[in-house]
């Protein structure tokens, strides 16, 4: 269900996000910003290809991550950290770009992802906006998420919490609020592309084989967080053990071993795959190379939504709710939707 609107239907307790994929904006031309061979590659990583085990047969995992299966990637360079605030700014100040978050949406465009019959909602009530995480002051049921998230108008990359909020002192955290086409918009002007789940998947790994995080098998080497998470209780209860409440500046954490940083934590990080919860299964027992994902997407607990592959957990993953702070995790999110903690990072082909 739509991550954005449904908060705003009273027979639903969900949320999800909608705007139109063919949405215009008065930008200009949107145009290759990289000037050299040199510019073009910039703050990213060179990935040496190979085969590796993707996905796991932990039974501590979630059901969409099994079983493992082999697949091959071939080389490609991967940014080194997220997309910040301040990069973002360059593409928009270059382009005029209007994020989904920023745009009125339409409900010829919302109806699209949610059930038949669904009451029509206001058109006073669709306005710009999007999700945002507010911690309740009090424990709360888990089982309803509507208890911490927060539909805000006027939320977006450059007013996280809503109008009030800026980014001023937020220019090295990972750019948030962003829905798929805002990511792949970026990427596109940047010179670069989304990474397929595979490519994210090998780079988050590090060359490590099978292990549970990116950094080996134990959660807190040394009793070090590796990665910024929740701790404590969520919702209502951070205790900020690893010096973050929200997002953190990138590279605050240790680098994996290809030299990227947050691949796990801080935010959700964008792929370019559609979301099939089973598509492991078919690519169980063979090599699968340079997999592009499937050709649809598909999710039985969300049949309304429209879904890419969202990977590498957030600062809101805690393991008394949400353990997503793994390479293998993967979770479907709506294409058209952003939130306070999921961003992007891109890729290029090594040629």
């Amino acid at each position: 269900m739509l991550q954005r609107y449904l908060l705003l239907i009273p027979v639903f307790a969900c949320i999800y996000a909608c705007d139109n994929t063919q949405a215009t904006s008065k930008a200009k031309a949107i145009t290759t910003s990289a000037t050299s061979a040199a510019d073009a590659v910039k703050g990213m990583v060179l990935v040496k290809g190979d085969v590796f085990m993707m996905g796991t047969d932990d039974p501590k995992s979630y059901l969409a991550e099994r079983p493992a299966h082999q697949v091959k990637v071939h080389d490609f360079y991967i940014d080194a950290t997220e997309v910040t605030n301040k990069q973002f700014k360059k593409f928009v100040d270059a382009t005029g770009y209007k994020t989904v978050a920023e745009r009125k949406p339409k409900w010829e465009d919302l109806k699209q992802q949610l059930p038949p019959g669904t009451a029509q909602i206001p058109d006073e009530q669709l306005v710009p906006g999007s999700m945002v995480f507010v911690a309740p002051d009090h424990p709360v049921s888990k089982a309803n998420i509507s208890n911490w998230w927060q539909w805000v108008p006027g939320a977006d990359w450059q007013h996280p919490e809503g109008p009030g909020s800026n980014i001023e002192g937020r220019w090295d955290h990972p750019v948030v609020h962003v829905a798929w086409e805002d990511a792949n918009a970026y990427a596109k002007w940047a010179g670069k592309r989304l990474p397929t789940e595979a490519e994210w998947e090998y780079a988050a790994r590090g060359g490590l084989v099978e292990k549970r995080y990116a950094w080996g098998d134990d959660f807190t080497p040394g009793n070090k967080y590796m990665a910024n998470t929740f701790q404590g209780s969520f919702p209502d209860n951070n205790d900020r053990a690893d010096g973050y409440a929200i997002t953190a500046p990138v590279a605050s954490f240790p680098a994996n071993g290809y030299g990227l940083y947050d691949m796990i934590g801080n935010v959700w990080e964008w792929t370019a795959d559609w979301y099939d919860v089973d598509e492991y299964k078919s690519m169980a027992h063979q090599l699968t190379e340079d997999p592009k994902g499937p050709e649809k997407w598909h999710n039985p607990e969300d049949p309304y939504a429209i879904q890419r592959v969202t990977k590498g957990g957030s600062f809101l993953c805690a393991n008394d709710y949400c353990i997503n702070y793994r390479p293998s995790a993967r979770r479907g999110t709506a294409f058209d939707s952003g939130a306070s903690h999921i961003g992007f990072r891109c890729v290029k082909d090594a040629k």
